[in-house]
C-alpha cells in the first residue's frame, strides 16, 4: 500500500510539474505578445561567430515616445545567439545604450507624470526586461530617457541615460 501512495503522489507531481511548465510558457509567449511599444528596427551588427544558430550580435532599435510627438529613442543591446537564442531560450546581457533626440516638433498628447515606464522589452524567456524610464525635470524644461533591465529577484546597476531640451516656449504640461 505504501509503494502505490508514493507512486501516486510521485504521479502528481510529474503532473503539477507539467503544468506548471505549460503555464510558465504561456505567460513568456503572452510577455512577447503584449509589449507597451513597438520598435522600428535600425540595424544590427554581428559581434562573434556561431557555427550553428544565428551570431551574437548588437541591435539598434528605434522607439517613438508614446506620448510626446517629435522624440524618438535609439537603443542598442545585445542580442544572443547560438541554438538558444533561435528558438528564444537564451538570456541576453542586461547592458544597453540610450540616445534620445527631437526628430520634429515636439508636442504632448496630454499631460505627463513626472515619471514613467514607456518602453520594455524581454530579455530572457521570463525573468529579464530592458526597461526605458522617461523623467521630467520640470526646473529646466527637459525630458530625461533612463534605460536599465531588472529581473524578478535582482536586476542591474548598469544603466544608460539621455535627454531631450524642450524650447522654453514649449511648457512640459505634468499631471
Amino acid at each position: 500500500m505504501r509503494v502505490r501512495s508514493r507512486i501516486r503522489i510521485v504521479r502528481k507531481e510529474n503532473v503539477m510539474s507539467r503544468s506548471i511548465a505549460a503555464a510558465a510558457c504561456a505567460l513568456a509567449t503572452l510577455v512577447s505578445v503584449v509589449s507597451s511599444a513597438h520598435a522600428d528596427s535600425i540595424g544590427e551588427v554581428d559581434t562573434v561567430f556561431k557555427l550553428i544558430g544565428p551570431d551574437h550580435k548588437i541591435v539598434v532599435d528605434a522607439y517613438d515616445d508614446p506620448k510626446v510627438a517629435g522624440v524618438t529613442c535609439y537603443v542598442s543591446r545585445a542580442k544572443t545567439g547560438g541554438i538558444k537564442g533561435a528558438v528564444g531560450l537564451a538570456e541576453d546581457k542586461a547592458e544597453a545604450s540610450i540616445a534620445c533626440r527631437q526628430v520634429g516638433a515636439i508636442s504632448f498628447s496630454k499631460p505627463l507624470p513626472e515619471q514613467e515606464e514607456i518602453f520594455n522589452e524581454r530579455l530572457s524567456i521570463l525573468f529579464k526586461k530592458l526597461r526605458v524610464v522617461r523623467m521630467v525635470d520640470k526646473k529646466r524644461n527637459t525630458l530625461v530617457y533612463l534605460t536599465y533591465s531588472d529581473r524578478v529577484i535582482e536586476g542591474s546597476p548598469k544603466n544608460s541615460i539621455t535627454a531631450v531640451a524642450v524650447d522654453r516656449a514649449t511648457l512640459i504640461p505634468l499631471r
